[in-house]
């Protein structure tokens, strides 16, 4: 019967220490997971084959605009979408004001299509290559917003604009680290780094020839970089935990693939064209080419999203701050202890576990805790139930002993914690110990019988 009864509850032993490997696999590969499948169903669907979907031309003449319609819709259905104009002038002119990535027009020398390699390389090619399908004569195409030289492929602006929006979410994160910030210094310092940003980015694109000698990247930079580190900023006390999973797919997975660099907007699908009209990166790369090379057509749009980033983060920042003045108003009585600001959701990894007690291998979490407990006769207490309440009294985890009353715990903060021992029959026991970094605290327990403990208090 005792091997029987040993056996289950070994069994019983074996069982909770794979269930916690288990849940510690689950926390560990669910952020890595997330970004894998992010990728996944991002960047593939979104680049696997660039083509025109609803790209805006414009032809010059009805007749001509009504022939080139149905010649495109042949040829690359749902590719392009056919505005008719007036003249010449007007084709030439709606693709400098970015209303069309192309304009059409018979000429009376021969057909004429203007295209702006400034909207990146790959669209012009592709809607040269698609109009010289439908015209039977010699194509006469010109650029009429010309890229500097070090951006022959118009993807330059792309790039700047990357590295002036993933530094601005990483900004974000550091920020949280720094505990004796309040928003308003958090706030003051993304401003001051954006400004910093935008001015080294602007020196050495327009240095090194990659950029136009145009300041008004300074303003564009700055925006972007602010509007990022902001909106991150006032997103992660409602994220906590999950805002690192959150942020990489707002401002890296959703984002660089619809930025326009390796796919221009008008040659994505659908879906990610909706994605592009939204996301910072994407306004921002829209406003520096309007900026740089249009003469500011259609800079106002990507701009105001921008600004409505920006003011979405800062009302995130506020509205945090008023939830945490009402939970400080609060009576501690109505909701026992008040449970501490995250500062850092990335520093709540790892969590406290418990850990499975044997020898310690190289690789394995080193314990924080570590402990025996015992009952009167100095006999281990197999399956006492132990709970560790942390510096604010707040529970961080539970576990049980083993088959030698010995128990281990890891993933605990610093400062004083509160260890709580009950067992079947036996009277709960608390201790108090210091935790320091770096160190293992040892808590051992004896526990008294119940009926001893009752006998003594009723001679007493």
């Amino acid at each position: 019967m005792d091997n029987s009864v040993g056996q289950c509850n070994s069994d019983r032993e074996k069982s909770g220490v794979r269930l916690r490997s288990a849940r510690t696999l689950l926390e560990a590969a669910w952020f890595p997971a997330a970004l894998f499948l992010g990728f996944l169903f991002c960047f593939a669907p979104a680049l696997h084959s660039p083509q025109p979907h609803h790209a805006q031309v414009v032809v010059a003449g009805p007749a001509t605009a009504r022939k080139v319609d149905t010649a495109l819709e042949r040829s690359h259905p749902g590719g392009f979408e056919v505005t008719a104009v007036s003249t010449t002038t007007q084709a030439r002119e709606a693709v400098r004001g970015r209303t069309a990535v192309a304009g059409f027009a018979a000429g009376d020398d021969g057909p004429v299509l203007f295209v702006a390699k400034a909207n990146g390389a790959s669209l012009e090619q592709a809607v040269t290559s698609a109009f010289t399908e439908v015209t039977a004569e010699r194509l006469d195409v010109r650029d009429v917003a010309p890229t500097v030289d070090g951006d022959r492929l118009g993807t330059t602006p792309v790039y700047f604009a990357i590295a002036w929006s993933v530094p601005g979410y990483i900004l974000a994160t550091t920020l949280l680290r720094a505990v004796t910030f309040g928003r308003r210094r958090r706030l003051l310092s993304i401003l001051v780094v954006s400004a910093l940003f935008s001015a080294v980015g602007y020196g050495v694109g327009a240095g090194l020839g990659y950029l136009p000698h145009d300041p008004v990247t300074l303003p564009v930079a700055f925006l972007l970089t602010a509007a990022v580190a902001t909106f991150a900023s006032g997103l992660a006390p409602f994220t906590r935990q999950f805002f690192p999973a959150v942020g990489m797919t707002l401002f890296i997975v959703l984002s660089i693939p619809t930025s326009g660099g390796p796919a221009p907007a008008p040659m994505l699908p659908t879906f990610f064209q909706y994605v592009h009209t939204v996301m910072p990166l994407g306004n921002a790369v829209d406003a520096l080419r309007s900026a740089l090379y249009f003469d500011g057509a259609g800079a106002l749009k990507p701009v105001l999203v921008l600004c409505a980033w920006f003011a979405a983060g800062t009302a995130l920042l506020g509205l945090d701050a008023h939830l945490h003045r009402r939970r400080a108003a609060r009576p501690d009585t109505e909701q026992g202890v008040q449970e501490p600001l995250v500062e850092d959701p990335a520093l709540e990894t790892p969590l406290p576990t418990a850990l499975p007690v044997h020898p310690h291998h190289f690789g394995e979490p080193e314990p924080d805790l570590v402990g025996t407990v015992r009952d009167a006769r100095e006999r281990p207490v197999r399956h006492a139930r132990v709970t560790v309440l942390g510096p604010d009294g707040r529970h961080l985890v539970s576990t049980s002993t083993n088959a030698r009353g010995e128990y281990a715990v890891t993933g605990l903060p610093e400062g004083h914690l509160g260890i709580v021992v009950a067992s079947s029959g036996q009277q709960p026991a608390v201790q108090r110990r210091l935790l320091r970094s770096g160190e293992v605290v040892r808590a051992d327990f004896s526990l008294s019988d119940r009926r001893d403990a009752a006998c003594t208090s009723a001679n007493s």
